[in-house]
């Protein structure tokens, strides 16, 4: 059986890269979102084990140093970290996973000897764009979109080092060019649309 895809997708906070999954996720078959773990505390709405494996700082150290996590790192002075394990069982099932991680995570990740993965950056159309969206979260401080804004200027420099760019100026276009991402990807692994392999008899 042909491998699944490690998708590795990134954004400055507040680009829309939740929303965008969210609308992927349910419309594509055989593509699995990863659940990180992380030491922030969840947001209003947030179920632990579906948003994310909650977990306290003790505990994500501990996983740490047992090599538990493909990757792991420290943002906006929380922890987050993916399980190999999962990666690997997901993508061995010949599903694709995606991985919602930022730069530092996506570096470690195309560092990292033996593991292959296609590269996604999701970016605003401009950085005032990117301050509206977070203000219109009405969640955040203005010393925290200042901070965010201030991350997302370095964040953008590591375009670069991605395979795909996405620039979301309107959530239905960027969620069909990630989809078509995804299928142009499963095409060069001899997959079909729906991710099955292909059974090409002649």
């Amino acid at each position: 059986m042909e491998r699944g895809n490690l998708f590795i997708i990134s954004a400055p906070s507040g680009a829309g890269k939740t929303t965008i999954l969210k609308r992927v996720l349910a419309a594509m078959e055989r593509v699995v979102f990863s659940v990180s773990h992380t030491t922030r505390p969840p947001r209003p709405g947030e179920q632990n084990g579906v948003d994310y494996h909650f977990v306290d700082r003790e505990t994500f150290k501990a996983m740490a140093q047992q090599g538990t996590f493909l990757e792991w790192a420290e943002v906006h002075g929380n922890l987050y970290g993916t399980s190999s394990r999962v990666v690997a069982d997901v993508t061995g099932e010949g599903q694709d996973i995606i991985l919602d991680i930022d730069i530092q995570g996506a570096r470690q990740v195309k560092e990292r000897q033996g593991v292959k993965g296609i590269f996604v950056f999701i970016a605003p159309p401009s950085l005032r764009v990117l301050q509206e969206r977070l203000a219109g979260r009405a969640t955040e401080t203005a010393a925290s979109i200042a901070t965010r804004l201030s991350n997302a200027r370095e964040e953008m420099q590591s375009i670069g080092n991605y395979d795909y760019v996405i620039v979301n100026d309107t959530l239905e276009r960027a969620v069909e060019v990630l989809q078509s991402i995804i299928i142009a990807e499963r095409s060069r692994n001899r997959r079909g649309l729906a991710g099955e392999p292909l059974r090409l008899v002649f």
